[in-house]
C-alpha cells in the first residue's frame, strides 16, 4: 500500500482466495478504505461457488495490467499464489486438453470413496512435481492435473508452455526470519478469530454456500467449518491453521527461491526497507 502510493501504482492481486466475495477476514483482504486509497484489481470478482481457473485469472490479470499501463500508472502484481504469478510473469499457456466430464465424474467418485489423500497419492505416483505444487485439499486442481495426465499421456507439470513476456519485469521478494514470520502468523490468526472469522464462515453457510466448495477449503475456513460442525474446538482450529500456514510458507519458498537471480530480495525485518525498494524500482523502471 505505501509503495503503491509513493509510486503512483495500482495493485493486481494474485491471491487465489481474495477473488471471492464474503471471504474477507480469512484472506486478510484489503479493506474498502484501503481500496479507496489505492486501486485494487481481481479482488471480489467471484462468488465462492464460482470457479476462477488459472486461464481465467491470467486473462483478467493481463487485461488489468494493460489498462493500468494505459492510464500511465505502474502495475504491482502482488501475492500470493505462486502459479498465478508465474502464469502472468512467464506467459504460461495452459495444457491444450479439453475438460472430460466423464473422467472428472469418475475422479470425483474416487474422492468420495477413498478420500483426497488417496487421490493425491495417485497424482504423486504419476507426477511428483505436480503433486508437490498441489495441496491435497484442493480437489479441483488435483482432478484437472489427473485429467490432463490421463488424457494426454504426459505429465501435467511438463505441459506448461511459456512465452516471452512483453513487459519489463521487476520482481521484489520480501524476506523475514522464520521466527519473526511465525510470530506474525500467530498474531494474525488471533486477530482473525477476534475479528469474527468463525462468524464470517457461518455467514457463508447461511447464504447457502456448501462447506464442500473448493473455495472453502482455504486455510482458516476449513478449520472454522469443523468448529461450526462440532468436530473441532477453537483452540485446536487455531493450532491446525498455524500448521497449515507454516506448510504454506515452505511451499512459497519452493516457488520463490532466495537463490533465484530474477528476484531482488529485501529484508523487511527492521522496517526500513521501503526506501531501498522504492529506489530499486525507480532505477529498474527508468531503464
Amino acid at each position: 500500500m505505501r509503495l503503491a502510493q509513493r509510486l503512483d501504482a495500482e495493485i493486481v492481486s494474485a491471491d487465489s482466495r481474495q477473488f471471492y466475495r464474503g471471504m474477507d477476514i480469512g484472506t486478510a483482504k484489503p479493506t474498502v478504505a484501503q481500496r479507496a486509497l489505492v486501486p485494487h484489481h481481481l479482488v471480489d470478482i467471484a462468488d465462492p461457488d464460482d470457479t476462477v481457473s488459472l486461464a481465467v485469472f491470467q486473462r483478467l490479470a493481463l487485461d488489468a495490467i494493460s489498462r493500468i499501463h494505459a492510464r500511465g500508472h505502474l502495475p504491482l502484481l502482488v501475492g500470493g499464489t505462486g502459479q498465478y504469478i508465474r502464469a502472468v510473469a512467464r506467459g504460461w499457456k495452459p495444457p491444450p486438453v479439453r475438460p472430460d466430464p466423464r473422467l472428472r465424474g469418475a475422479l470425483e467418485r474416487l474422492i468420495l470413496d477413498r478420500g483426497t489423500l488417496w487421490l493425491h497419492g495417485r497424482l504423486e505416483s504419476m507426477d511428483p512435481q505436480a503433486a508437490q505444487a498441489i495441496d491435497y485439499r484442493n480437489a479441483r486442481r488435483m482432478i484437472r492435473a489427473l485429467e490432463v495426465i490421463l488424457t494426454s499421456g504426459h505429465r501435467f507439470s511438463s505441459q506448461r508452455l511459456e512465452a516471452d513476456s512483453s513487459y519489463h519485469l521487476v520482481t521484489i521478494g520480501l524476506m523475514l526470519r522464520r521466527p519473526e514470520l511465525y510470530e506474525r502468523i500467530d498474531a494474525r490468526i488471533e486477530h482473525m478469530f477476534a475479528s469474527g472469522l468463525i462468524q464470517e464462515t457461518q455467514g457463508l453457510l447461511s447464504h447457502g454456500y456448501s462447506p464442500g466448495l473448493p473455495a472453502l477449503s482455504a486455510i482458516g475456513y476449513d478449520e472454522c467449518l469443523k468448529v461450526i460442525s462440532g468436530v473441532m474446538q477453537q483452540d485446536d482450529a487455531k493450532a491446525a491453521i498455524r500448521r497449515r500456514t507454516r506448510l504454506f510458507v515452505r511451499r512459497q519458498a519452493n516457488w520463490f527461491k532466495e537463490s533465484d537471480p530474477s528476484i531482488k530480495w529485501f529484508d523487511v525485518g527492521d522496517g526500513n526497507a521501503m526506501s531501498a525498494i522504492e529506489a530499486f524500482i525507480n532505477e529498474e523502471t527508468a531503464l
